[in-house]
């Protein structure tokens, strides 16, 4: 979005405007001013590596290193979390090819997948991508993570809050291990254990407290006060 050119007066009614958009709105916004859903659209130029029908891998043209590559998503998503579960199953799937590509056709000794998901967290493009990068010992890319001393206490309080969002799953995971492992003995003569597909199905779970992002949270994650 071409935010740059705005004067103050005209950015303050811009945020105005999308803070009071619904998702749908807000998306579709989004979707007339974003350079890389025209480069989906092919109305803009890109050296393109990788097609299918869900996603487009492009070069960058601003490259950390010779052979960096925006995997996008064909469909318009802001953020990582409005992405559909099997998208991000098939995003990640063609960001392991590419980062095999990349080993095998460039002499890369090893590849760098990011994706910044938020303002906070470096994302200037309100285009969902995966950011897949070719690395050489050596070759001036600075990735260091910091590690900074945390009490215990405050540990937990994190965690706790994580699993609270999480709806619990981590704990009811954590309590299921927990169980005595049953012992399996060998089936008598001439008999079979059931095969995987005579098993009951599972029952699926409810996604509406993992899924439930609302609008006050895409705002927020993009920077729009």
């Amino acid at each position: 979005m071409p935010e740059q050119n705005l004067s103050q007066e005209q950015l303050k009614a811009l945020q105005e405007k999308i803070s009071q958009m619904s998702p749908e709105e807000l998306k579709e916004f989004q979707k007339k001013q974003c350079i890389f859903c025209q480069i989906i659209a092919g109305k803009i130029q890109a050296r393109k590596v990788y097609e299918d029908e869900r996603a487009v891998a492009i070069l960058d043209i601003n490259p950390a290193n010779p052979g960096h590559i925006l995997l996008l998503t064909k469909e318009h998503y802001s953020i990582m979390p409005q992405v559909p579960d099997n998208e991000i199953s098939r995003i990640f799937m063609a960001a392991k090819s590419l980062s095999n590509s990349m080993l095998r056709s460039i002499d890369a000794q090893g590849t760098n997948i990011i994706v910044a998901n938020g303002v906070a967290a470096g994302q200037r493009a309100q285009h969902f991508m995966v950011h897949i990068i070719p690395r050489k010992e050596k070759d001036g890319i600075n990735f260091a993570i910091p590690q900074n001393a945390m009490e215990t206490n405050e540990i937990e309080a994190v965690g706790n809050k994580l699993i609270a969002a999480l709806g619990g799953a981590a704990e009811k995971k954590e309590e299921k291990q927990e169980l005595p492992v049953p012992q399996i003995s060998r089936p008598p003569q001439g008999e079979e254990f059931p095969t995987p597909n005579q098993s009951k199905p599972r029952k699926e779970t409810s996604k509406k407290s993992r899924d439930g992002l609302n609008l006050d949270d895409i705002s927020r994650i993009l920077g729009v006060k």
